[in-house]
């Protein structure tokens, strides 16, 4: 029987500001922004990461458990095991598009902002975490051609506030015709309160506890007949 898995290697590994890494791995995938991976560590466990690239396939993982905490362990040349791409990803729609990114949330925005630059699009980030030390990829979104806007929670690093305030005083200039968002539920709560506030449309990434990453356990069920990994994690507003 074929392996649903691919296998590939660590080419390298870098810290994500304080708290993160991101590992580039000698795989390439035809993926979109937004679509994520299942990575699997054999005895350990499964669990589902957007992608901050598809070529090569690039991951920004943040320890939040046991398996986590063993992918930041990760160096170059050690194996790893995936499924995907799997998922709905963003649109390309915007011609002025505000992206808004909350802790690790700045993974597949990340990617976005490639192909976004790549079609020539100007691209705008409100990055948002609670403290300077988890801001994650602001150097590679400035890297990739973005305007990048930051804002902490305790005012460590950017401005005093939480990223939504950002976002609301940007959208308020009128100089962005779409918005893109990827965070916590109350962060993307407040982003979607904002799109309609200004009439702007929007898509946003929302996260769910994944074990199969396909629509068959159901675990990801939002409650309203859709599922995050199957219907999403991309939903437009």
């Amino acid at each position: 029987m074929t392996s649903p898995y691919l296998q590939g290697c660590v080419r390298q590994a870098e810290a994500a500001g304080a708290r993160g890494i991101t590992l580039a791995l000698d795989l390439r995938l035809a993926a979109q922004p937004g679509q994520f991976v299942m990575l699997w560590l054999p005895r350990m466990d499964e669990k589902p990461f957007s992608l901050a690239d598809g070529d090569p396939v690039t991951l920004t993982i943040v320890s939040a458990g046991p398996c986590t905490a063993r992918l930041q362990h990760l160096r170059v040349g050690d194996p790893v095991y995936l499924r995907g791409p799997l998922g709905h990803g963003f649109s390309l729609a915007a011609e002025r598009p505000l992206l808004v990114a909350g802790g690790a949330g700045a993974a597949p925005l990340a990617f976005l902002t490639r192909r976004l630059r790549e079609a020539g699009r100007p691209v705008t980030v409100a990055l948002g975490a609670r403290t300077a030390d988890d801001l994650l990829l602001a150097e590679r979104l400035a890297g990739l051609g973005a305007r990048v806007l930051v804002s902490t929670d305790d005012g460590t690093a950017g401005t005093h506030g939480l990223v939504t305030e950002l976002a609301a005083r940007l959208l308020a200039s009128n100089a962005h015709d779409h918005v893109y968002a990827c965070g916590p539920a109350p962060m993307l709560d407040g982003v979607a309160a904002l799109c309609h506030e200004y009439g702007v449309p929007g898509e946003v990434s929302r996260e769910a506890h994944m074990r199969c990453g396909t629509g068959i356990c159901g675990s990801c069920d939002r409650g309203d007949g859709l599922l995050v990994c199957r219907d999403g994690p991309v939903f437009p507003l």
